[in-house]
C-alpha cells in the first residue's frame, strides 16, 4: 500500500449536461396540444369573420336589389324584423312605437326613436322616399342587424 501523502487523487468529474434536441417526450406533447389549441382558435375565427361577411352580403345584396328607396326600407324593415326573431321570437309582430323601441333597446341613443329610424314606420309603404334619409337609415340598419345576426 501506498502512503496517504503520496496517493494520486484525481478531481471529480460532472457528466455533460444534457442536450436540448431532442426535446423530452412531455415537450412534444405540450407542443402538439399548443398546435391544436392555436389551430382550433384560428378556425374558429375564420369561420366568424366568413359568417359575419356571409351576413353583410345578404343585408347589402337585398338592398342593391330594391328598385326604389322605399323598396329600400321596406328590405331593411324585413332584414331587421327577422334579425329580431333571434332576440325575441314575438318581436316581428311589435308595431309603430312598439318596434321603434325595441330597435333601440340595445343602443345607448335611441336612435331609431328620434332620428333617421322613424322612416321605418311608414317609409316603405310611401310612394316617394328621400333618398338621403334612406341613406342615414341604412348605416343605423345594417348595425343592427348585424349585431343581432352575429348573436348565437
Amino acid at each position: 500500500m501506498m502512503p496517504a501523502d503520496t496517493l494520486v487523487l484525481r478531481d471529480i468529474h460532472q457528466p455533460l449536461a444534457p442536450p436540448w434536441w431532442p426535446p423530452a417526450p412531455g415537450w412534444w406533447l405540450v407542443a402538439a396540444v399548443l398546435t391544436v389549441v392555436l389551430a382550433i382558435g384560428w378556425w374558429l375565427a375564420a369561420r366568424r369573420r366568413r359568417r359575419q361577411r356571409a351576413i353583410a352580403t345578404l343585408f347589402d345584396s337585398a338592398l342593391a336589389a330594391a328598385p326604389s328607396p322605399a323598396a329600400q326600407v321596406a328590405a331593411m324593415s324585413e332584414l331587421l324584423r327577422r334579425a329580431a326573431r333571434r332576440r325575441d321570437p314575438a318581436a316581428d309582430r311589435y308595431e309603430g312605437e312598439a318596434w321603434l323601441r325595441f330597435l333601440d333597446a340595445d343602443g345607448k341613443r335611441a336612435q331609431f326613436s328620434t332620428d333617421a329610424g322613424r322612416l321605418l314606420l311608414e317609409g316603405g309603404f310611401r310612394r316617394d322616399v328621400d333618398a338621403s334619409a334612406v341613406a342615414a337609415l341604412r348605416p343605423l340598419a345594417r348595425k343592427r342587424y348585424l349585431a343581432w345576426m352575429s348573436r348565437r
